[in-house]
């Protein structure tokens, strides 16, 4: 072990006298090694901060529920688009029939949103504000945190009362520094009482909804103001959580039972209708983010092949110039693995510091991209083992020819140079 550690030590000074001697000749045969990793671990650190971020914004639909909508997720909307557009929107009637006879669910929610409202406080409004109208049961299903202050009650939601609770950026706009709990604003041209305001979720492009900018209201108080009957122009969202311990796919089947029924489409006929669940979106990023990182895989690939060859050229020339040397040691009594470790562990360490110089771009790069776009990009702990890991592979490939060569040679012959 003594032996390895000095082996190692000497090819890391050899390789760094390579380094200061022959300035250009290293950059220039290393650059192939930087640019290669630089490529590779940019494409899939940006892949994977992308997928990341869109991931965690769709995380707040919820693993474990359902969502029935007029088309399925997971196709183009193009495509398909005019049978899609000529199915029902779900509607309140749907939410009743599923929560009245599914077994398997846990809890139905039913969802409307409508904007091009005001809202207003003394001086301050919020034009143009992201109205959202939902039965008791969304926070079940959705779990959002609030701030402070409090949720709907039952009674609340009953009556269709005047209270609502705001987005943090809402609740900001509106009331600045003043403590909104308890406050009277004005919407729909009528008085309601601020109950309580929703935590921040933070800049995301990829928030499924923007829960930051939402005046939420109870679904019996939207309803008074805005149609919400089948032909009105809303957006509408039917969400059906799975109790614990069911499979999504179960809970899946028994909806489309329910649903059918309702509707009262024949065996033969095709549903009407889209069940999808979070799962699905997920299939499709995957698809398309493989292909991504594939793409970035081969670009950097024929860049390592070029510093391959570059460094495996240093390897040959190094060999020469200390082919003495080796005949020295091997007269001395160095074994055939000792100068083949030697010259591989060499060309190891060169291609490490070029895939380290690659890795320092890529994080600083990362961190340059981030403070211009609205979600964080990172270097990971897997991608930069994966960085290390390719160096280490490019090196022992490179090296090993020249170092076998190099632990080859008759001493007798080496010495005479």
């Amino acid at each position: 072990m003594k032996l390895f550690f000095k082996i190692v030590y000497e090819s890391f000074v050899q390789a760094i006298q390579s380094l200061v001697g022959n300035k250009l000749r290293t950059f220039l045969s290393l650059l192939g090694i930087t640019i290669g990793i630089f490529c590779i671990i940019t494409v899939k650190s940006a892949v994977d901060s992308l997928e990341f971020s869109i991931k965690d914004g769709f995380n707040e639909l919820g693993s474990d529920v359902l969502y029935l909508d007029k088309m399925p997720w997971n196709e183009d909307p193009g495509q398909n688009y005019w049978k899609y557009a000529k199915r029902p929107d779900p509607l309140l009637q749907d939410y009743e029939t599923i929560k009245e006879k599914s077994d398997l669910a846990k809890a139905t929610a039913y969802t409307v949103f409508t904007g091009g409202r005001t809202i207003k406080y003394k001086s301050s409004a919020v034009s143009q504000a992201f109205i959202m109208g939902t039965t008791f049961e969304y926070q079940e299903i959705q779990n959002l945190n609030i701030y402070k202050g409090r949720y709907f009650t039952l009674q609340e939601y009953h009556s269709g009362s005047n209270k609502l609770i705001l987005g943090y950026k809402a609740a900001e706009a509106l009331f600045n520094n003043i403590e909104p709990i308890g406050k009277e604003v004005k919407l729909f041209g009528q008085k309601y009482t601020v109950i309580g305001v929703l935590e921040e979720e933070g800049e995301s492009m990829f928030n499924f909804i923007n829960y930051d900018e939402v005046i939420w209201v109870n679904l019996n108080n939207i309803r008074r103001f805005v149609n919400i009957g089948e032909k009105s122009r809303i957006g509408r969202l039917l969400n059906i959580k799975a109790k614990p311990g069911v499979d999504i796919q179960v809970l899946k089947d028994e909806v489309t039972g329910i649903m059918r029924s309702a509707r009262r489409l024949k065996p033969t006929e095709e549903s009407n209708f889209a069940l999808n669940e979070l799962s699905m979106l997920s299939q499709v990023l995957d698809s398309v983010f493989g292909v991504v990182n594939i793409a970035g895989f081969i670009i950097g690939i024929f860049a390592l092949i070029v510093g391959m060859f570059s460094v495996a050229n240093i390897m040959f020339v190094s060999v020469k110039e200390r082919t003495n040397i080796i005949g020295i040691k091997k007269a001395l009594g160095a074994k055939r693995y000792i100068i083949l470790l030697e010259f591989l562990i060499e060309a190891i360490i060169l291609c490490l510091i070029g895939g380290i110089i690659g890795l320092v771009l890529v994080f600083g790069i990362l961190k340059l991209i981030s403070a211009v776009i609205p979600f964080q990009m990172f270097l990971s702990f897997t991608n930069l083992l994966t960085g290390v890991i390719a160096s280490i592979f490019v090196g022992v490939i490179s090296g090993i020819i020249p170092a076998f060569l190099a632990s080859k040679l008759d001493p007798v012959v080496a010495m005479r140079g």
